[in-house]
């Protein structure tokens, strides 16, 4: 089976806006797996990567070394009363050789692992500090550094200028002893790493969390590490996409953790509605569709991987197996399928030919175009009819399709002139739920 990696190295594409390998392009699929090699063992950790493989996913996110969980199980490697340096001991080798089982077997299906080498709280309570990040930063390259299926993510649901010289130290290190490996940071919650790390060498591209909450659920509570004098976005998570593609230098720019699917709205009382497929599928598609570099999943029972002898935790109430098969994150893979047919390293936002008011709407209504001279698509959450007209195409001919983002079903509905001003309405669904893909394609 050709590996992605077979192409070429991963890393940034020469516009700075995606990632390829080699000359192939690469569309980042992530799925997020934080406590996957705390709570799988071998077996299931094959199911669990068959499973997103054959969806599509290239990416897993998970944690090397985590908080003690608040289950009635203890983790492999918690760090309850302990620092970082003696989870690395030698007395812990089997834990390590488990993470590089997985690392491994993964490698065989072709997915890339981006690891966080700590939970943020990790660094918050002092485990990981600037007297033991050098150690740990060379332990973590002997381990890895000859795997090819590696991205490196800081960070860990903190902000950025929290012990923002220990992240600086950490990327240096292991940019320095892995060149050729990507490192990214994942932020606290309505953050992005743009706000700290723009002119940082180490950082390759910028990931933003999007996060959990509605537009209206905007307050700031003890444990909240977002500042009022930070853009509130709710939950336009394109927002960060179009703010973070302006920063200089240009880097790729991805989601690393919006919405998951069947997490209550506001994560934190289960007494709230939960985030459904359509709700994931939306922010997959506003921030492709903006111009991110690919796009990161989630669910409820699978970043804790939900299982017996653990409490669930933000509300879950389906285990990690049954989570596998959620209608949001089988997809996903449409998203992928359409933007490597579109060619999309080479497109980008094309929101100046639509022929709406508010540059596409507002909240649920915006409609959101990406392409290129060949190939145009359109989303509309809402369903709402809108009109679009492509200046100086030349007066090119295209076909025309609804694409159904729930199966990924298409339907042919004529040709379109580029030249002419064009209102689109979307056909009726069934379902309580109306968002539709419109492909235009020149043939």
């Amino acid at each position: 089976m050709l590996k992605p990696w077979d192409h070429g190295r991963l890393q940034v594409s020469p516009n700075q806006k995606n990632l390829v390998n080699g000359e192939a392009p690469f569309f980042w699929l992530g799925d997020t797996a934080w406590n996957l090699f705390q709570r799988l063992d071998l077996n299931e950790a094959y199911v669990y990567l068959r499973n997103r493989k054959e969806k599509g996913f290239n990416v897993i996110q998970a944690v090397l070394i985590n908080y003690a969980y608040e289950g009635n199980k203890r983790s492999l490697q918690h760090v309850e009363n302990e620092d970082v340096l003696q989870v690395i001991w030698a007395e812990n080798k089997p834990y390590w050789d488990h993470v590089e089982t997985i690392v491994d077997m993964a490698a065989e299906m072709g997915i890339y692992f981006a690891l966080l080498p700590v939970w943020g709280r990790v660094v918050k309570e002092g485990y990981l500090n600037t007297d033991n990040v050098a150690p740990y930063a060379d332990y973590l390259t002997r381990v890895f550094g000859g795997k090819k299926n590696i991205i490196w993510l800081l960070g860990g649901d903190i902000r950025g200028d929290l012990h923002g010289g220990l992240w600086n130290r950490l990327g240096t290190a292991l940019k320095s002893a892995m060149p050729d490996t990507l490192v990214g940071y994942h932020p606290f919650g309505r953050t992005s790493s743009s706000y700290w790390f723009s002119d940082c060498d180490w950082l390759d591209f910028h990931m933003f969390q999007s996060g959990h909450r509605r537009y209206d659920q905007n307050w700031l509570k003890s444990w909240d590490d977002a500042t009022a004098q930070e853009p509130w976005f709710g939950e336009d998570n394109w927002r960060y996409v179009v703010q973070d593609r302006m920063k200089t230098p240009r880097k790729p720019v991805v989601d690393g953790e919006p919405s998951y699917e069947q997490i209550p709205q506001g994560l934190h009382n289960p007494s709230e509605p939960y985030w459904q497929a359509h709700h994931v599928r939306r922010y997959a598609y506003w921030s492709v569709l903006s111009g991110s570099m690919g796009h990161t999943y989630g669910h409820n029972a699978i970043f804790q991987f939900n299982k017996d002898g653990y409490q669930p935790e933000f509300g879950s109430n389906v285990t990690w197996e049954e989570a596998l098969h959620a209608s949001g994150g089988s997809q996903m893979q449409i998203l992928k399928s359409l933007m490597l047919e579109i060619d999309f390293v080479h497109g980008d936002g094309m929101q100046e030919i639509l022929h709406t008011k508010e540059s596409g709407g507002e909240k649920e209504n915006k409609v959101l175009v990406f392409g290129n001279s060949r190939n145009i698509v359109c989303y509309t959450y809402s369903g709402r009819p809108f009109t679009i007209r492509i200046p100086d195409a030349g007066n090119r001919m295209y076909q025309a399709y609804w694409i159904d983002p729930v199966n990924g079903s298409r339907s042919y509905l004529g040709q379109v002139n580029s030249s002419e001003a064009v209102e689109f309405v979307p056909p009726p669904k069934d379902t309580d739920f109306t968002d539709w893909l419109l492909h235009l394609k020149e043939e």
